[in-house]
């Protein structure tokens, strides 16, 4: 059997092709994916590969692996993503079981500014 870790980075690899139905073969039929910030939650497969070839975008994605950490049956991702237009970060909490994905926990941190009376301590990153 594959690792845990072996399976998300084909997830990832999947999803690179822009095909979401086939990037949810990693997934189980019953994945459930959290978006807690938005207070909203995906249960399936089909709902998954919908919402995800749904998706207003400007280009085909890109997915770039920043970091990627397992332990036991949990993998998280920090990974970039881009259309061409949009550029996000996707922080994702992965639960595998018998080979494939069945739940995810996702963030999407959006940029702010930084605050200014922080700015003796801290500097930019380049």
């Amino acid at each position: 059997m594959e690792n845990v870790k072996q399976i998300v980075e084909a997830y990832w690899r999947a999803m690179e092709g822009n095909d979401f139905y086939y990037a949810s073969e990693c997934l189980a039929e019953s994945i459930e994916v959290h978006w807690p910030q938005s207070n909203e939650k995906i249960v399936g497969r089909e709902n998954f590969a919908a919402v995800n070839t749904e998706y207003p975008a400007n280009g085909l994605w890109q997915f770039d692996i920043i970091s990627i950490v397992a332990e036991g049956n949990t993998v998280v991702t920090d990974v970039n993503v881009t259309d061409g237009k949009i550029k996000a970060k996707a922080i994702t909490f992965h639960t595998v079981e018998n080979g494939e994905i069945v739940k995810q926990v996702e963030y999407w941190p959006d940029d702010y500014p930084a605050a200014e009376w922080r700015k003796r301590w801290v500097c930019a990153i380049s």
